[in-house]
């Protein structure tokens, strides 16, 4: 059995500060989106000093992309549990379009937008991984489904991975309100399917 180190004292309470802080400006978020978000608030609701945030986070959207870290990690091992259990490749696009839905509700409509805006923004805090898990598993579902010949050989899993989930996060962000979102969705992923699949 391998010992894991406790963090010491000193870094535990680094991490509750952290934690209290990004809890906040996900309140604020929520209530005023990222813009018009008041790092003073945010500093008052988590009960630090105001330069206690930039020493955890150097800007607003450097929190946005730590929350985007965690959901994309929870939703990848989601969808992983999910694909696991012997699923159909439309089951899984399916799957993964469900909980990014879900993902909006938790969120809530403004804070949702802005999450989904810092994947297309040109002003995004650069990022040190290259790895998108999501997009990961989605390609690596993609690509079984080519070797069990369902998906045609000269499909690439990870570009039909990205296309797939850039297209789906831009029809979240347009067509949020929209009466025909649901149809609109199933037929996005009908019309992936038939992109990539095996004649």
């Amino acid at each position: 059995m391998a010992v894991v180190d406790k963090p010491s004292a000193r870094e535990a309470k680094r991490l509750q500060t952290r934690e209290r802080l990004m809890g906040a400006a996900i309140a604020e978020f929520k209530r005023s989106g990222i813009a018009e978000a008041d790092v003073g608030a945010i500093v008052a609701a988590a009960g630090v000093a105001h330069g206690t945030f930039f020493f955890h986070f150097p800007t607003k959207q450097h929190v946005l992309l730590e929350l985007e870290r965690r959901e994309e990690e929870r939703i990848a091992k989601q969808l992983g549990r999910y694909a696991d259990s012997k699923r159909s490749l439309p089951e899984i696009l399916a799957e993964a379009v469900r909980l990014v839905l879900g993902l909006e509700r938790r969120l809530g409509a403004v804070l949702f937008k802005d999450f989904l805006a810092l994947h297309f923004s040109q002003h995004r805090p650069a990022d040190e991984s290259n790895e998108h898990p999501v997009i990961v598993r989605v390609a690596q579902e993609i690509e079984r489904a080519q070797q069990a010949g369902r998906v045609a050989a000269d499909v690439s899993p990870m570009n039909s991975a990205v296309f797939f989930l850039l297209g789906l996060y831009a029809l979240l962000t347009t067509t949020h309100d929209w009466p025909t979102q649901s149809a609109m969705l199933d037929d996005y992923v009908a019309r992936t399917l038939r992109g990539i699949e095996a004649r």
